[in-house]
């Protein structure tokens, strides 16, 4: 049944309706955090490849993975002009490609350090792209949906919500279970997020007439030529690196430098992401009480103050880093409530919703990926070359992962503030950064 909405500022996302389209969410984040997260560390810890071989294939495919996004933007766009049913059947068939990539990725059917190499590169790219077109299909959705900037931060919760409590899952599927149990449980949710998609509220279709010379033809490269979209990608980018060397980091962090056991680390990351999920509805009401952009730097200035803390743990501190997990965690919401919410005004501002979601959500996610690429690709090669190998107990090696792990972050992340500040928040005009 075709149903649409299109959601004003005093109109709330209904919790049902918030859940259909939300809970795909789930497994896509579910996905992430093996991508990013549990892979390097599986093929360097398990399969015995080196950090200096890992790293930079790491860096090399999401390199790769990321430049296609703004194609695979505008193919989300060419979708969506179609019909909503050819972006639900084209969500089916990456939900197929994506499971798949996923199962080969954890039982690779070679043996060998070259070959190990380049099944890893085939199978992330592979996997990574299918993800990448059922995320901005998503994200799309969502932006198309309208809304205030409270209301487009109410979407965005339903989304990230979700994702959070996917991540959980995939967190202690991943160390208690194994990687066949967290499959499962990955493939059943995936079926179910793409079913419920069926029954969510439609997008309303665009108020934009496509004329022979507009949007339809507009450059690849467009929305990167205008100066609101330049400012906040800047923030983004910083904010998005200080927060990807953690993420990449963390297993390391815990194991060799707090000497943390497996059933303590999957119960760091579940604080972690539950105390985000948690914060989910307090950031909300910040945003309703500050706005979008100061409440982002409350959670980034957060941020910076429980990894410095976190700098100084030594072996065996795992009460003081479990606190530290929930206030990061909190710090957290924030970087997933408040820049999606920022970019789906932005679009709106700028001319763009109903018509070139996906090319915006391309670039973004792009941004997103060489996040996630810089942070894996330069710092685990950084830390071989300073002496730091997986299961090292040499105190110089452990100093240098607990600066790196800790300290370049809280830089690049009080970077990120002040630009944040610097570009969107100081203009006279609260909204200057992000207005047409």
């Amino acid at each position: 049944m075709s149903r649409t909405l299109s959601l004003d500022a005093s109109q709330a996302l209904p919790w049902r309706a918030g859940l259909a389209y939300g809970l795909l969410g789930l497994p896509l984040a579910f996905a992430a955090l093996p991508l990013y997260v549990v892979l390097p560390h599986y093929y360097t810890n398990d399969l015995g490849l080196p950090l200096a071989t890992v790293g930079p294939l790491l860096l090399l495919v999401r390199l790769m993975d990321a430049v296609t996004d703004p194609l695979l933007g505008l193919l989300s766009d060419r979708l969506y002009r179609r019909s909503v049913h050819a972006v639900l059947w084209m969500a089916g068939v990456c939900a197929l490609l994506l499971g798949g990539g996923m199962a080969g990725l954890f039982f690779p059917l070679v043996q060998g350090p070259t070959a190990l190499a380049a099944w890893m590169v085939a199978g992330l790219l592979f996997t990574c792209l299918a993800h990448s077109l059922l995320v901005i299909g998503h994200q799309s959705w969502g932006v198309r949906l309208g809304g205030d900037a409270v209301q487009r931060s109410r979407i965005v919760a339903w989304r990230e919500g979700p994702g959070l409590l996917g991540v959980i899952a995939a967190s202690a599927l991943s160390v208690a279970w194994g990687a066949g149990a967290m499959l499962a449980v990955f493939a059943l949710a995936l079926l179910a997020g793409w079913l419920l998609l069926w029954q969510a509220p439609r997008p309303s279709p665009s108020s934009q007439p496509l004329e022979p010379r507009g949007p339809r033809h507009l450059p690849l490269w467009q929305p990167l030529t205008q100066r609101p979209l330049q400012r906040l990608l800047a923030v983004f980018l910083c904010s998005g690196i200080a927060s990807a060397i953690p993420a990449a980091l963390m297993l390391f962090f815990a194991q060799d430098r707090l000497q943390a056991t497996p059933p303590q680390i999957a119960l760091f990351l579940v604080l972690y992401f539950v105390s985000a999920a948690l914060s989910m509805p307090v950031w909300l009401r910040v945003v309703r009480r500050l706005g979008l952009e100061r409440s982002w730097l409350v959670g980034m200035l957060l941020a910076v103050a429980c990894f410095g803390w976190a700098a100084g743990l030594q072996g065996g501190q795992v009460v003081a880093f479990a606190v530290i997990c929930v206030l990061s965690g909190t710090a957290l919401g924030a970087d997933l409530a408040v820049p999606g919410a920022l970019l789906a005004l932005l679009i709106a501002r700028q001319g763009g919703q109903g018509v070139q979601d996906g090319a915006y959500l391309g670039w973004w996610n792009l941004a997103s990926k060489l996040n996630l690429a810089l942070a894996a690709g330069a710092t685990l090669p950084l830390l071989q070359w300073l002496g730091y190998v997986p299961g090292s107990q040499d105190p110089l090696a452990l100093q240098h992962l607990a600066w790196m792990y800790a300290l370049l972050p809280c830089v690049l992340k009080i970077m990120a503030a002040w630009l944040l500040y610097r570009l969107l928040i100081a203009p006279a005009n609260p909204t200057q950064g992000i207005a047409p």
